[in-house]
């Protein structure tokens, strides 16, 4: 791997799968909302972000998501749900990586291993909900799989060699998690980085479409 692209590299596994691919000596470009004025939710935003990259890159990693804002936290229950909060889900979990993804195609080689990742959340697999609630960020990340999953069978045709998928990166030490993570523990981003790129760096074109765990087990739709 010689050429990366993080999209939302300064928040906390952005950085850190940044930083680790740097210390590779990997040559790492990145866009931002809170720098470069990425709008990922716009696609006039992502098309004019992503057309001013030149040349193609051998991973482009896509670290953006939302939990909560403006006071929308997750759904504890079913009459808790709106429209507003379901929009602003959708809008970021899933609209937003898809844009990444639809103008990420001129920039993956066609001759070489190149590899699109989302980071999607085990809380999105439908098969492993046991619990109900976070009806927002649970159906929008599921949204995400699918559209990862079906870009991948549309990729192929043109790129052989393209690996896409989502990944759950576990419970990462962010400010994502903050508010959210009392039971379960948490790792520190460099870890859950080093965890990241070495699922990575072990995919093949077969696993293209797929949904991965930080230790590389593949998670149930």
């Amino acid at each position: 791997m010689t050429r990366a692209l993080v999209i939302g590299d300064t928040g906390g596994i952005g950085s850190a799968v940044a930083d680790t691919l740097r210390a590779r000596g990997v040559q790492v470009s990145g866009l931002s909302r809170s720098r470069d004025g990425l709008d990922i939710r716009d696609d006039a935003s992502v098309a004019d972000q992503m057309g001013q990259l030149v040349g193609e890159f051998d991973l482009i990693f896509v670290a953006t998501g939302v939990l909560d804002r403006a006071g929308a936290r997750p759904e504890k229950s079913l009459k808790e749900l709106s429209g507003a909060a379901l929009r602003m889900q959708f809008d970021t979990n899933t609209v937003g990586p898809a844009l990444i993804l639809k103008h990420s195609l001129r920039l993956l080689p066609r001759d070489r291993r190149a590899v699109f990742v989302a980071l999607s959340a085990r809380v999105g697999s439908i098969g492993d909900n046991r619990l109900g609630g976070w009806y927002g960020y649970r159906a929008a990340k599921a949204a995400l799989n699918q559209i990862v999953h079906g870009a991948a069978v549309d990729v192929k045709r043109s790129h052989p060699h393209a690996i896409l998928v989502t990944l759950h990166p576990g419970t990462v030490a962010t400010a994502f998690t903050a508010r959210y993570a009392a039971r379960h523990p948490r790792v520190a981003p460099a870890h859950a980085a080093a965890n990241l790129l070495a699922v990575i760096d072990g995919l093949s074109p077969a696993d293209s479409g797929g949904f991965f765990d930080w230790a590389g087990r593949q998670v149930p739709w």
